[in-house]
């Protein structure tokens, strides 16, 4: 299955559906099943915002309980788009569509930048302990 590393709290905010989308500076062909993999690293600037923190205490999730360095859950990419207007507080996507709240909070929405757009996000109940790498990868789930 291909995997997508993601830098936390993102990767639980994305996989509990506070953000529709997951941002990225590259684009891809890819369309299909897409793990999520939580890298080592925690942003934790971000994690001491306190719009950050309150969507994270909705998951009972906070700084010191976030998992790192697993497949966290699985959803299904459907869709890669650019984004060509950024108005600080929404963005439009080459396909007309915007994007605003806490979508546009969530992400990097500079012109260029692309979103990533899913269907099927599930968080994994067991988390799958692995070591993750730039840009999309492979990983046996079974």
């Amino acid at each position: 299955m291909k995997v997508l590393s993601m830098i936390q709290p993102w990767a639980s905010l994305f996989l509990f559906n506070e953000a529709q989308y997951e941002t990225r500076t590259w684009k891809t062909k890819y369309r299909g099943p897409l793990a999520i993999h939580t890298s080592k690293k925690i942003d934790s600037n971000v994690c001491n915002n306190n719009a950050i923190q309150h969507l994270l205490s909705k998951h009972e999730l906070n700084r010191s309980n976030l998992p790192t360095g697993m497949i966290i859950g699985v959803c299904n990419l459907i869709n890669c788009l650019k984004v060509i207007e950024d108005n600080q507080e929404s963005a439009v996507l080459e396909d007309g569509r915007i994007v605003s709240g806490n979508d546009y909070f969530l992400g990097d929405f500079r012109v260029g930048n692309y979103i990533w757009e899913v269907s099927n996000k599930e968080m994994l109940i067991d988390f799958i302990p692995a070591k993750g790498k730039l840009g999309l990868w492979e990983y046996d789930m079974r």
